[in-house]
């Protein structure tokens, strides 16, 4: 796919938090080469304009409201769904294993919320384009995993083949699964707080009742656990 005055490049914008939709909503409409075709707040109304109106791009946080669906698992659908459909991830949360699964399910590129107009725009026309697009240091992260994920292959010994399965979160109550997921997807217990609408206290006391139910001593072995769970995925 190229970009051309004659034919831009069609976008749908999906994400909770109305400001940044509308600021990037702005930033895109300036440039005559794209089309905003619908921004949306929830996945529902993103599936209702599927019905009626076509975009080759879907602009979107994984991190969506708590009472919306799971980003990564929208991602996996809307790909199985139109695997033409380019999507570009926009988020604050993430960390390798984030990166490297939204990939998998069918992510054409990632880019921090943080980042400038013109490298957005950049990451858009390499996406758009038919590319994948990272921002270096995502890039040089995902180079790391790599590199101890074949590291472990050779040294079946280590901590890492003796991490709980992503299956076993499955024992964990509701509220603290959700609790870990946003952990492994890379927020910080401030975060998951405001995410959730509880105290910081109370989500500090939910990982560290997952975190003793799954087996892990520390911070460091919950990393570990990140890279285990992209290993299985694999």
């Amino acid at each position: 796919m190229t970009f051309s005055r004659t034919q831009p490049l069609r976008i749908y914008l999906l994400d909770d938090h109305a400001i940044f939709l509308r600021g990037l909503n702005a930033v895109l409409t300036q440039e005559p080469t794209l089309k905003v075709m619908g921004s949306f707040s929830h996945s529902r109304d993103l599936w209702a304009s599927f019905a009626t109106t076509e975009a080759d791009m879907l602009i979107m946080d994984h991190a969506l409201a708590p009472q919306d669906t799971n980003g990564l698992n929208l991602i996996r659908e809307v790909h199985r769904r139109n695997p033409k459909m380019r999507i570009l991830v926009a988020s604050n949360f993430y960390n390798s294993a984030t990166v490297a699964q939204a990939l998998r399910d069918g992510a054409s590129g990632f880019i921090s919320k943080t980042a400038s107009e013109g490298e957005l725009l950049n990451a858009v026309q390499v996406t758009g384009s038919g590319n994948i697009y990272l921002e270096p240091l995502m890039a040089m992260q995902l180079a790391q995993i790599h590199e101890r994920v074949v590291k472990a292959d050779r040294a079946p010994g280590q901590k890492l083949h003796s991490l709980p399965a992503s299956s076993q979160l499955s024992v964990l109550s509701p509220k603290v699964q959700d609790v870990m997921h946003c952990l492994l997807e890379g927020m910080t217990v401030t975060e998951i707080a405001e995410k959730f609408s509880r105290s910081i206290k109370t989500i500090s006391g939910q990982k560290q009742a997952g975190m003793r139910k799954l087996g892990l001593k520390n911070d460091h072995e919950l990393s570990l656990l990140q890279d285990s769970l992209l290993r299985q995925r694999r």
